[in-house]
C-alpha cells in the first residue's frame, strides 16, 4: 500500500520513541485504532478493534495484523488489564460506562468533521499517549503535505458525493472538505446540504455533476445500496469519466485523508484535460 511521507514518519516515531504515557492501551474504535497505531510507542498499544483489520473501512488494515483485536465488550477489554481505553464518542456507552465504573480510565474522541479536526485528533492522541512530540511532528508533515496538494487557480468542476441510501455530504463534513481541497465544487452546497443528508435521485440527476464520487457496495447484498446500481447513477458515473470511489482513506480523521485528496485531485486533472481536448 502506498504511504504518504508523513505516515512513514509517524511509523518510524512509533518504532523508536520513548514511552512517557500509559503503558498498556486498548483502542475500541476504528478511527482511534489508526491514530494510536501511528503514534503509540513500541509495546504501548495492547489491542485494537477488530474492524481495524477490515480493508474496506481501515486504511491501516495491514498494520492492524500486528495487534490483538477486541470486539468492544467490557469483559474482554477489562481482562486485557489496560491502564487506558480509547473510545469514540459513539462507541458502545454500556461498555465505556462499565469500564469507568470498574476504575479503568477512558479517553473519548469525537469524530473529525473537517480537515482541521484531523490536526486536533492527532494532537489529542499525542496527549493521551504521552507522545506529544511525535504528534507535533506528524501534524507538521500533515500541514505541509496538505498545502502541497492545494490546487492552483483554475476551473473547479462540480462534483457529487453519493453513497448508500442516497446520502451525500456537504461542506461541513470531512468528506465534503476532502472534495473541496482537491479543487472541486460540491453540488451538495448548491442544494443546501451543510453536513450530510439524503439527496433524492431526481435531484442528483437534475444537478448534472461533472464528477460523481461514489462508494463500493459490500459483498453481501443490501437494499440500502440499490440506488448505486440505478441506471441514472451508472450513467452519471460513466459520463463523468471518474473512477473515483470513496474508500478507507475517507472514513476517519487521520493523515490518510491526504491520499484521498491526492487521488481526487488526479481525477480533477484528468477531467479538465478531457474537457480541454474537446
Amino acid at each position: 500500500m502506498r504511504r504518504l511521507p508523513g505516515i512513514v514518519l509517524a511509523l518510524l516515531w512509533a518504532a523508536t520513541g520513548a514511552l512517557a504515557g500509559p503503558s498498556r492501551v486498548v483502542s475500541m474504535n476504528l478511527c482511534t485504532d489508526q491514530l494510536a497505531m501511528l503514534l503509540a510507542a513500541p509495546g504501548q498499544l495492547a489491542s485494537v478493534s477488530y474492524i481495524a483489520r477490515d480493508s474496506r473501512a481501515s486504511a491501516m488494515a495491514e498494520e492492524a495484523l500486528a495487534y490483538p483485536v477486541n470486539h468492544g465488550k467490557a469483559e474482554e477489554i477489562y481482562l486485557l488489564k489496560p491502564d487506558l481505553v480509547i473510545a469514540g464518542a459513539y462507541s458502545t456507552p454500556a461498555t465505556t460506562g462499565m469500564l469507568q465504573r470498574l476504575g479503568v480510565p477512558v479517553a473519548v474522541f469525537q469524530p473529525a468533521d473537517s480537515l482541521e479536526d484531523v490536526r486536533a485528533r492527532i494532537l489529542q492522541m499525542g496527549d493521551v499517549l504521552g507522545r506529544q512530540e511525535a504528534a507535533r511532528a506528524l501534524v507538521a508533515d500533515y500541514d505541509k503535505q496538505l498545502a502541497l496538494l492545494q490546487p492552483a487557480d483554475g476551473p473547479r468542476p462540480r462534483a457529487a458525493l453519493y453513497a448508500a441510501n442516497n446520502y451525500t455530504a456537504g461542506p461541513q463534513s470531512l468528506a465534503g472538505q476532502i472534495l473541496e481541497a482537491a479543487g472541486l465544487r460540491n453540488i451538495a452546497a448548491e442544494m443546501g446540504y451543510a453536513r450530510s443528508g439524503k439527496m433524492p435521485l431526481e435531484v442528483l440527476a437534475m444537478a448534472k455533476p461533472d464528477l460523481l464520487v461514489g462508494t463500493s457496495p459490500y459483498p453481501r447484498a443490501s437494499r440500502s445500496e440499490d440506488n448505486l446500481a440505478h441506471p441514472v447513477v451508472q450513467q452519471l458515473a460513466a459520463q463523468s469519466g471518474a473512477g473515483q470511489i470513496r474508500d478507507a482513506d475517507w472514513v476517519c480523521g487521520t493523515p490518510h485523508v491526504l491520499r484521498a485528496v491526492q487521488n481526487l485531485s488526479e481525477e480533477r486533472r484528468l477531467f479538465l484535460q478531457k474537457e480541454h481536448g474537446k
